[in-house]
C-alpha cells in the first residue's frame, strides 16, 4: 500500500474519532430562532447592563422632584447679657427664645415659609411674647413660566424617554446579532454537510480509479490526482468543522450570562436555510424608520431638550417682578403658654402685601445664554434631519441589498442544478472513457462550489431581512418582542 494511502486512511480514522468524542461530550439542544432570542433577551449580557439605564434615570427624577421638599428647622437659644450698672439697676437681661419654621417651593414657582418663634425674658422683666406667620412669593416674570426645578425635572424625564429609546436599540441590536448567528449556524452546518458530500464523492472517485488502475484500464498517474482531491475536500471539511465550532460559541456568547453551563452544549437550529417571498415597499420601511428607529427618537429627544433649556433662557431674561405677602399673628403674656393662648386667639393680627421688582442693567449673561441656546438648537435640528436622510439612504441600500439577495439565492439554486447535471453527464462520458479524471473532478470542485454559493446566498438573505428591519427600528415587532414583559 501506498504511504499516501496510508496517511489518508489514518486521517480519516483521526477525524471520525474526533467527531464522535465531541458528540458523546455534547449534549445537543434543539432551539428555534425565538427560542434564541428569549434567552438573549432575558440573559444577553448588554441588554442586561442597558436594562439599568432606565432604573437610573427614573430614580434620578425621583431625586429631581425633592426640589420640592419642605425643610424644617427648628431651634432654641438662651441668652444672658450683663452690660454693667444702670443707675439703680444693674443692666442684665435674660431669656429663653425658640425658632422653628418650614419652607419650600411649589410647582408654579411659589415659595413658602411658615415660621413661628416665642421668646421667654426673665429679667428685668418677667413676660412672654411671639409670633406666628406664614410668607409667600409668587414670580410674575422671572421664573414664572419655568425655573430651575422644572428645569431639572423636564431634563429628567426626557433623559428618561432617552434611556428607555437606549434599550430598545439594545435589544434590537442584541437579537439582531442572534438573528445573524443563527443563520451564521445553519449555514455553518450545511456547509459541514456540503464538504461532507464532496469528500464522499472524491472518495467514490478515487476508488473507482484504483479499480480501473488494477483491471490496466487507468493510468497510475490519475490515481493521484484523486487522492490529492481527497486530501483537499478533507481539509475543507476540516475547515467548515471549525468554522462551526466557532459559530457555536457565538451564538452562546450572545445568549448566556453563564458559558461555563453552555460550553458542552451542542445547539441545533430548528429551522432551515428557506428564501421566503416578501415584499418590500419603500415608503413603508422610510414610515417605519422615521417613526420606530431608537436613535432617530433618541436624536429627537436631544432636540426636545435643547428646546426646554431654551425655554428657561428666555424667561431668564425678563426681570424679577415678584408678588410677596405676609400673615401672622402676634401673642404676648407672662409665660410660653399665654403667648400660644393668644395664637389661638387670633385677635392680634399682621400682615403685608406688595410686590418687589428687580432688573438687571445689561443682563448680559442671560441674553447671550439665550443666543447660544438658539444657536445650540438650530445646529441640532439640521443634524436631525441629516441623521433622517442617512437613514433614508440606509433603508433604501438595505431594500436594494435584499432584493439583490433575493435574487442571488434564485441564481444560485440554477447554477447548483446545472453543476449536479454537468456532473452527472461528465460522471457518465467518464465511464466510457471519453473524459479524463482531471476533468471530472473538476466538475466535481465546481459542484461543491455552487452548493456552497447557494447556502451562502440563502444566509445572506434570511440576514439582509434582519439587517433591513433593523435599519427599519421594527426588529422588535418582527420578533414578537415586547419590552414591558421583559
Amino acid at each position: 500500500m501506498k504511504k499516501s494511502s496510508v496517511v489518508l486512511i489514518f486521517l480519516s480514522a483521526a477525524f471520525a474519532a474526533f467527531a464522535q468524542t465531541n458528540t458523546d461530550v455534547a449534549a445537543t439542544r434543539a432551539m428555534s430562532l425565538a427560542d434564541c432570542i428569549q434567552e438573549a433577551v432575558t440573559h444577553n449580557f448588554d441588554v442586561q447592563v442597558q436594562r439599568y439605564n432606565p432604573q437610573i434615570s427614573l430614580y434620578e427624577l425621583y431625586a429631581d422632584y425633592g426640589g420640592y421638599d419642605p425643610t424644617f428647622n427648628i431651634s432654641g437659644q438662651h441668652d444672658y447679657n450683663n452690660q454693667g450698672p444702670d443707675g439703680t439697676y444693674p443692666a442684665i437681661t435674660k431669656d429663653n427664645s425658640f425658632k422653628s419654621d418650614i419652607g419650600g417651593a411649589l410647582p408654579w414657582g411659589m415659595t413658602y415659609d411658615l415660621s413661628g418663634n416665642a421668646k421667654k425674658q426673665y429679667y428685668p422683666t418677667n413676660d412672654s411674647s411671639g409670633t406666628i406667620q406664614a410668607q409667600v412669593t409668587q414670580p410674575l416674570l422671572k421664573n414664572f413660566w419655568i425655573d430651575s426645578t422644572r428645569l431639572t425635572i423636564r431634563v429628567a424625564k426626557n433623559r428618561l424617554k432617552y434611556s428607555e429609546q437606549g434599550l430598545r436599540e439594545q435589544i434590537i441590536t442584541s437579537v439582531t446579532a442572534v438573528e445573524n448567528a443563527y443563520y451564521e449556524l445553519i449555514y455553518a452546518l450545511d456547509n459541514v454537510t456540503v464538504q461532507q458530500e464532496a469528500l464522499d464523492l472524491a472518495q467514490t472517485q478515487l476508488d473507482q480509479d484504483k479499480q480501473r488502475v488494477q483491471i490496466g484500464t487507468l493510468a497510475p498517474l490519475s490515481v493521484q490526482s484523486d487522492e490529492a482531491q481527497v486530501a483537499s475536500s478533507r481539509a475543507s471539511l476540516i475547515a467548515a468543522q471549525s468554522t462551526l465550532e466557532t459559530d457555536q460559541d457565538t451564538l452562546k456568547n450572545l445568549l448566556t450570562d453563564n458559558y461555563g453551563q453552555w460550553h458542552d452544549t451542542d445547539i441545533q437550529p430548528m429551522a432551515t436555510l428557506t428564501a421566503p417571498m416578501q415584499s418590500f415597499d419603500l415608503q413603508d420601511s422610510w414610515n417605519k424608520g422615521m417613526t420606530e428607529r431608537p436613535d432617530l427618537l433618541q436624536a429627537r429627544l436631544n432636540v426636545e431638550e435643547q428646546g426646554i433649556q431654551l425655554k428657561f433662557d428666555r424667561n431668564q431674561i425678563f426681570p424679577e417682578l415678584d408678588l410677596v405677602g405676609t400673615l401672622g399673628y402676634n401673642g404676648e403674656g407672662q409665660q410660653f403658654g399665654d403667648t400660644f393662648s393668644q395664637f389661638n386667639e387670633t385677635d392680634r393680627p399682621f400682615y403685608s402685601y406688595g410686590m418687589q421688582l428687580s432688573i438687571p442693567l445689561g443682563n448680559i449673561k442671560a441674553r447671550n445664554s439665550l443666543k447660544s441656546d438658539k444657536a445650540t438648537l438650530q445646529q441640532l435640528v439640521l443634524t436631525l434631519k441629516q441623521f433622517e436622510q442617512n437613514i433614508m439612504v440606509d433603508i433604501d441600500t438595505a431594500v436594494k441589498q435584499a432584493q439583490s439577495d433575493y435574487q442571488s439565492v434564485d441564481a444560485t439554486r440554477q447554477a447548483r442544478i446545472y453543476a449536479e447535471a454537468a456532473l452527472d453527464a461528465e460522471q457518465k462520458t467518464y465511464a466510457v472513457g471519453k473524459a479524463t479524471t482531471f476533468e471530472v473532478l473538476q466538475y466535481q470542485s465546481a459542484l461543491t462550489t455552487a452548493r456552497g454559493a447557494e447556502i451562502r446566498a440563502l444566509a445572506n438573505y434570511e440576514e439582509s431581512l434582519a439587517a433591513l428591519a433593523a435599519q427599519e427600528g421594527s426588529t422588535l415587532e418582527r420578533n414578537g418582542i415586547d419590552i414591558d414583559e421583559k
